[in-house]
């Protein structure tokens, strides 16, 4: 109650700043890298895979490029359903398609050990990248 009080009395003299934000945090929180990482490291294992004649290292391998694969894709349906908003649709109508892409190319990623299929799912991001970054009338990070 005192707390509350103090709080009311600290807003009367001075009064809270109104902010605007198209979501829930600030949008800080959201940049398609997290997603480049993953996929950074799927093609790299992927490499490594080819490299190497030790069964054991590649069984290890493969369950840590699948499960960064499987990250690439969370944070691609995070960007997709939490950032991305009708505006954004309008001005970049071909943004279902990329995601469904770079989703796609996320599993194919995640079941081969080809580093193409990394390299692939990397050139998918790097398109949903440009996009992201010039919604924020940037250049994007990644170029």
């Amino acid at each position: 109650m005192v707390l509350s009080r103090l709080i009311s009395i600290i807003d009367h003299v001075r009064p809270p700043l109104d902010v605007q934000a198209h979501c829930d945090l600030p949008c800080g929180v959201y940049d398609p890298a997290q997603a480049r990482i993953e996929a950074e490291s799927v093609k790299a294992i992927a490499e490594k895979y080819q490299e190497s004649d030790d069964e054991v290292f590649k069984e290890r391998a493969v369950f840590i490029k699948e499960e960064r694969a499987e990250l690439c894709k969370h944070h691609l349906w995070v960007l997709w359903t939490d950032y991305f908003k009708p505006e954004h649709l309008e001005k970049y109508p071909e943004l279902h398609e990329l995601f469904w892409t770079a989703t796609k190319a996320a599993g194919e990623a995640k079941h081969s050990v080809d580093p193409k299929k990394g390299q692939e799912l990397l050139d998918a991001i790097a398109k949903i990248d440009k996009i992201f970054w010039a919604t924020k009338g940037k250049n994007s990070k990644a170029a």
